[in-house]
């Protein structure tokens, strides 16, 4: 299975794009947006609610350094690198997923529980961490827990666990530079008018005006 196409088709069903109008906003609501510390790392504007919220999130530590090591490990096996773009630990999928555990604090103990049963599983099956386990064994033990439908009742934990660390990696990919230029996605794209082709204009009838051609309609060199 190509985890990348089949992680890449989710995720460009969910782009879209939210106007923010700058004008509703009073001065004093922009002069604390342009002394938080998210508006000195995003050049999108903010709320002012957004912004605190921001600064309280990134204040505290929630993952271990074991655990955001283990977190890695899973997060470059889901989307590995390959010759289109980086794999998710380029694409700071770990610190995506910090912060949505942080923003977000019902994904704390699921997060947390399946991190140490994965290790529990992994060291029942090979004597250590899963992150210090070989290449080999990480992947075996993934493919117990990656698919639902065929993984054993005794490892359910451990599918639920990946289920969230896969959608977490995934929309955390997806919605970093490295992911979008991955999917290919540009946003909507200025384009030239070249007219009502001529197959359609014949086909009811109509044709432009020499008046029109001259002084409404554009035509491409391409």
């Amino acid at each position: 299975m190509d985890r990348r196409k089949s992680l890449k088709a989710i995720a460009i069903g969910t782009f879209g794009t939210a106007a923010l109008l700058d004008a509703c906003k009073s001065e004093a609501d922009k002069k604390v947006a342009a002394n938080s510390s998210l508006a000195a790392g995003f050049t999108l504007d903010r709320q002012p609610e957004e912004l605190a919220q921001y600064d309280k999130v990134i204040a505290t530590t929630f993952f271990t350094p074991h655990e955001l090591a283990t977190i890695t490990v899973l997060g470059d096996i889901i989307i590995p690198k390959d010759d289109v773009s980086g794999s998710a630990s380029d694409a700071k999928v770990p610190e995506f997923i910090e912060f949505i555990v942080k923003d977000m604090p019902e994904h704390q103990t699921p997060m947390r529980g399946g991190l140490m049963w994965i290790d529990r599983h992994a060291f029942k099956k090979n004597g250590k961490n899963f992150k210090d386990c070989s290449k080999e064994q990480q992947i075996a033990i993934v493919d117990e827990i990656a698919y639902p439908n065929k993984a054993a009742k005794e490892v359910a934990q451990g599918v639920a666990f990946f289920s969230l660390m896969r959608n977490l990696t995934a929309t955390g990919f997806y919605t970093s530079q490295i992911g979008v230029a991955d999917v290919g996605y540009k946003g909507n794209q200025p384009n030239q008018w070249n007219g009502v082709p001529d197959e359609v204009m014949k086909q009811y009838g109509v044709a432009y005006t020499e008046k029109e051609n001259k002084e409404c309609v554009k035509y491409s060199e391409e």
